[in-house]
């Protein structure tokens, strides 16, 4: 027993568990005396909780002292480990976990100076400070180097300042391509280096001659890689109707990379319906 854990039961649960979580996160742990796993479990979340020191709660609940709590909050294997915020569960996890998944747990229930630099940088972001939320995110980033989400927000600003050298090489840095935002940050440095040239220019280009499919080529990759999807879209259709040939049918297959890019939706339906009419 220690200031960041104690026993709970029905009892005190909610003054110690619900009215507790209103002041700090409380990890609630359903263990039993002959589970085995329990054994393995409780002892790690005790050393965390002191680690800690009293950034979560640990409420240890006997499930078969009490099992009006444990049949409330649905448990049905132990060990069961729910995390608490202002009076209601908002995550859990069963089993005996291992140390670094525990940790990773806590962690989202827990910011750390990473985190919070992150929410300020993009607090910054939305008030317009792109510099001044990139400087936050170095900052996070010397905190804790391996933070992907850190690395790729600052990708996300670089693309928005027109970084994109410092783009290409810090995503190089994030090595999981199954990240679905890695992959589509990459997807829209991909559109910007294909642009190749800046948005008037181009789009000179293409009033001048509505046949230049280079220009229309380039701007569609551009519109893209601002997040302007349908102009982007109705670019690479006129290619398709104009010349479906031009450039190994690349028109096509570049809607194809922007309908994957954008993962679906009704406006990928409805361009998808549009592309089969244009190829018939």
């Amino acid at each position: 027993m220690s200031e960041h854990a104690l026993d709970v039961g029905q009892a005190d649960f909610d003054r110690n568990v619900i009215e507790a979580s209103r002041q700090r996160p409380v990890l609630v742990d359903f263990w039993a005396p002959w589970c085995g796993p329990c054994k393995v479990l409780k002892p790690l979340l005790e050393k965390l909780a002191a680690e800690y020191g009293g950034k979560f709660l640990l409420a240890k609940i006997n499930s078969d002292d009490n099992q009006a709590l444990a049949v409330r909050y649905g448990v049905r294997g132990i060990p069961s480990v729910k995390a608490f915020i202002d009076g209601e569960v908002v995550d859990e996890f069963s089993g005996a976990l291992p140390e670094g998944e525990v940790r990773a747990f806590l962690d989202r229930l827990i910011p750390g100076p990473a985190e919070a630099l992150r929410g300020e940088a993009a607090a910054a972001r939305g008030a317009g400070d792109l510099p001044g939320a990139l400087q936050l995110l170095a900052e996070a980033s010397t905190l804790d180097p391996a933070h992907v989400g850190v690395r790729l927000d600052a990708v996300e600003i670089m693309l928005d300042l027109g970084e994109t050298a410092e783009a290409e090489r810090l995503i190089g840095s994030v090595a999981d391509d199954a990240d679905p935002r890695a992959a589509q940050l990459k997807a829209r440095l991909h559109f910007t280096s294909a642009a190749g040239e800046n948005e008037a220019a181009l789009r000179a280009r293409v009033a001048a001659d509505g046949n230049d499919l280079d220009a229309r080529l380039k701007l569609a990759n551009l519109l893209v890689a601002a997040g302007q999807y349908e102009a982007g879209m109705d670019e690479l259709l006129e290619i398709v109707r104009r010349d479906r040939s031009f450039g190994d049918d690349i028109g096509r297959k570049t809607l194809l990379a922007v309908f994957e890019l954008m993962g679906g939706g009704e406006l990928v339906s409805r361009y998808r319906r549009m592309l089969a009419s244009a190829l018939n």
